[in-house]
Protein backbone atom coordinates (compact mmCIF):
# COMPACT_ATOMS: atom_id res chain seq x y z
CA UNK A 1 0.00 0.00 0.00
CA UNK A 2 2.76 2.77 0.92
CA UNK A 3 4.44 1.84 -1.97
CA UNK A 4 1.31 3.27 -4.61
CA UNK A 5 1.11 5.69 -2.28
CA UNK A 6 4.45 6.93 -2.79
CA UNK A 7 3.89 6.54 -6.15
CA UNK A 8 0.19 8.37 -6.68
CA UNK A 9 2.05 11.38 -4.81
CA UNK A 10 4.90 11.24 -7.07
CA UNK A 11 2.73 11.45 -10.06
CA UNK A 12 1.21 14.14 -8.82
CA UNK A 13 4.28 15.62 -8.27
CA UNK A 14 6.41 14.80 -11.85
CA UNK A 15 2.69 15.80 -13.72
CA UNK A 16 2.00 19.17 -12.15
CA UNK A 17 5.45 20.76 -12.27
CA UNK A 18 5.71 21.12 -15.79
CA UNK A 19 2.51 21.60 -15.87
CA UNK A 20 2.44 24.25 -13.77
CA UNK A 21 6.50 25.57 -15.17
CA UNK A 22 3.81 25.78 -18.55
CA UNK A 23 0.42 27.54 -17.33
CA UNK A 24 3.24 30.26 -15.78
CA UNK A 25 5.17 30.67 -18.84
CA UNK A 26 2.09 30.84 -21.13
CA UNK A 27 3.51 27.76 -22.95
CA UNK A 28 2.07 27.27 -26.56
CA UNK A 29 0.60 23.87 -25.41
CA UNK A 30 -0.80 25.25 -22.24
CA UNK A 31 -3.16 27.79 -25.29
CA UNK A 32 -3.57 24.55 -27.15
CA UNK A 33 -5.26 22.24 -24.02
CA UNK A 34 -5.93 24.97 -21.24
CA UNK A 35 -6.95 28.09 -23.87
CA UNK A 36 -6.17 31.48 -23.21
CA UNK A 37 -4.47 33.33 -20.34
CA UNK A 38 -7.75 34.26 -18.26
CA UNK A 39 -9.03 34.33 -14.71
CA UNK A 40 -10.47 30.74 -14.78
CA UNK A 41 -6.87 28.97 -15.95
CA UNK A 42 -4.86 31.45 -13.09
CA UNK A 43 -7.49 29.70 -10.38
CA UNK A 44 -7.02 26.32 -12.11
CA UNK A 45 -3.02 26.97 -11.69
CA UNK A 46 -3.73 27.45 -8.13
CA UNK A 47 -5.18 24.06 -7.40
CA UNK A 48 -2.83 22.34 -9.65
CA UNK A 49 0.03 24.20 -7.15
CA UNK A 50 -2.29 22.93 -3.94
CA UNK A 51 -2.15 19.56 -5.22
CA UNK A 52 1.21 19.94 -6.28
CA UNK A 53 2.03 21.04 -2.70
CA UNK A 54 0.23 18.95 -0.43
CA UNK A 55 1.48 15.60 -2.11
CA UNK A 56 5.11 16.44 -1.50
CA UNK A 57 4.22 17.50 2.02
CA UNK A 58 2.38 13.75 2.44
CA UNK A 59 5.42 12.20 1.22
CA UNK A 60 7.66 13.72 4.18
CA UNK A 61 4.27 13.19 6.58
CA UNK A 62 2.48 10.45 4.96
CA UNK A 63 -1.06 9.59 6.54
CA UNK A 64 -2.73 7.20 4.31
CA UNK A 65 -6.18 8.36 5.25
CA UNK A 66 -5.01 12.06 4.39
CA UNK A 67 -3.78 10.58 0.84
CA UNK A 68 -6.55 9.30 0.80
CA UNK A 69 -9.14 12.61 0.54
CA UNK A 70 -6.18 14.05 -1.27
CA UNK A 71 -6.60 11.40 -4.14
CA UNK A 72 -10.68 10.92 -3.87
CA UNK A 73 -10.63 15.13 -4.76
CA UNK A 74 -8.79 14.10 -7.68
CA UNK A 75 -10.33 10.84 -9.15
CA UNK A 76 -13.85 13.05 -8.50
CA UNK A 77 -12.78 15.85 -10.52
CA UNK A 78 -11.11 13.63 -13.15
CA UNK A 79 -13.90 11.46 -14.04
CA UNK A 80 -16.36 14.39 -14.32
CA UNK A 81 -13.30 16.28 -16.74
CA UNK A 82 -15.08 14.23 -19.92
CA UNK A 83 -18.40 15.80 -19.01
CA UNK A 84 -17.72 19.15 -18.24
CA UNK A 85 -15.27 19.75 -21.12
CA UNK A 86 -17.60 17.35 -23.29
CA UNK A 87 -15.06 15.71 -25.29
CA UNK A 88 -12.65 12.68 -25.03
CA UNK A 89 -10.37 14.52 -27.91
CA UNK A 90 -8.66 17.06 -25.08
CA UNK A 91 -5.04 15.36 -24.27
CA UNK A 92 -5.85 16.89 -20.67
CA UNK A 93 -8.98 14.81 -20.07
CA UNK A 94 -7.02 11.99 -21.55
CA UNK A 95 -4.54 12.27 -19.26
CA UNK A 96 -7.09 12.92 -16.23
CA UNK A 97 -8.33 9.49 -16.77
CA UNK A 98 -5.06 7.76 -16.72
CA UNK A 99 -3.75 9.22 -14.05
CA UNK A 100 -7.29 8.91 -12.46
CA UNK A 101 -7.01 4.98 -12.85
CA UNK A 102 -3.84 5.08 -11.28
CA UNK A 103 -5.01 6.93 -8.27
CA UNK A 104 -8.37 5.06 -8.05
CA UNK A 105 -6.07 1.80 -7.79
CA UNK A 106 -4.29 3.60 -4.76
CA UNK A 107 -7.58 4.35 -3.41
CA UNK A 108 -8.62 0.70 -3.38
CA UNK A 109 -5.24 -0.51 -1.26
CA UNK A 110 -5.83 2.26 0.80
CA UNK A 111 -9.22 1.63 1.90
CA UNK A 112 -8.42 -2.29 2.08
CA UNK A 113 -5.39 -1.39 4.88
CA UNK A 114 -7.47 0.79 6.85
Amino acid sequence: MYLMVSLSLLLNIVVLVPVCWGIIGDASWVTDSYGEASAARSILLSIYLSIGAISALLLVFRDPKIVAALLIVQVTYKFTTPITVGTMANPIVTSNLLIAIFHLATLVLIWRNI
